[in-house]
């Protein structure tokens, strides 16, 4: 676990950045207010303060945000960490390394006072999959990356007849977490979804979910095949997610959705539309980091002090 030890921006491109002390972290943009934010895959730049000391054993005057980077850490290898890493920086901001060093296409300050510049072997660079403010002294930390499965259960959908925009709102609302290993349409037949459910549970999914067939028509079957899998209720899962999102619309009471467990995956019904679907999430947020670390047989306790 490492610490972040300067927030840094600049206006424009190819300057020095200055640590501003505390920042936010825009999804898929970046830091606020910095120039970079928005480029491609590198969103976030990191660079060990123990680099920085490398360069001050040259006898350089430089510190953080000299080398351009938005994010100074101390206590964390960056060089270790793979690209497609996960790193929690503060409470809320998740980031996943997507380059390690890059190339400079033309040479700094830095490098014809010194003859070297340690960014481009040492720095990463991240995108930004959850928002969330980062401030000096706050904490940077590797977390898991999970695997996960996606089922949008519709007879439409399977045919063609229908876009799936659901799917991939689950897909989008998933990747602070982990990657989905595995995306299906399958058709409002109980059997089918069975065995894509099975599927992917013997295939070492942490947590599948399924969009769509919920309701009350005599072809919504979602709920009936999820409890022919699952070992396991957790009705807290569904309860949670139709009692908020009765604040949004009375038809949430009509939901029969359910949420449980297959050995050691989480396995849980969502609503067929893709607004419903990203409401839904959002009340599992708080809860699924948590679930999915259980589930693994890491994790703690879930009594508060």
């Amino acid at each position: 676990m490492g610490k972040i030890v300067a927030v840094c921006i600049s206006p424009n491109k190819g300057e020095r950045k200055k640590n501003v002390g505390r920042g936010r972290l825009l999804p898929d943009l970046g830091l606020e207010g910095d120039a970079h934010a928005g480029f491609a895959h590198r969103q976030v730049s990191l660079l060990a303060l123990e680099s920085i000391a490398k360069m001050q054993a040259k006898g350089l005057e430089v510190g953080p945000g000299d080398f351009a980077e938005n994010l100074t850490t101390s206590g964390i290898d960056l060089l270790s960490l793979p690209v497609g890493t996960r790193l929690q920086a503060g409470k809320e901001a998740i980031l996943r390394v997507t380059q390690i060093g890059k190339e400079c296409h033309s040479r700094c300050a830095i490098y014809y006072q010194a003859g070297d510049c340690v960014m481009p072997r040492e720095g990463i660079f991240a995108e930004v999959l959850a928002g969330g403010e980062v401030a000096v002294g706050d904490e940077l930390k590797v977390i898991p990356s999970y695997r996960f499965g996606v089922i949008t259960v519709s007879d439409k959908g399977a045919r063609g007849e229908r876009e799936d925009l659901s799917g991939p709102a689950v897909t989008k609302a998933l990747r602070p977490w982990g990657e989905v290993a595995d995306y299906l349409i399958v058709p409002d037949n109980r059997e089918a979804l069975v065995s894509a459910l099975r599927k992917m549970v013997r295939e070492g999914a942490d947590a599948i979910f399924t969009t769509g067939g919920t309701g009350l028509s005599p072809r919504d079957i979602t709920p009936e095949a999820t409890l022919e899998v699952v070992d396991r209720l957790v009705p807290g899962i569904a309860e949670e997610m139709r009692r908020q999102s009765a604040a949004f619309t009375p038809k949430a009471m009509l939901s029969r959705a359910v949420a449980g467990i297959s050995g050691r995956t989480l396995i849980v019904n969502l609503p067929g539309s893709p607004k419903a679907v990203q409401e839904c999430m959002e009340v599992l947020r708080p809860a699924l980091s948590h679930a999915l670390e259980l589930l693994g047989g890491g994790g703690g306790e879930c009594a508060r002090t």
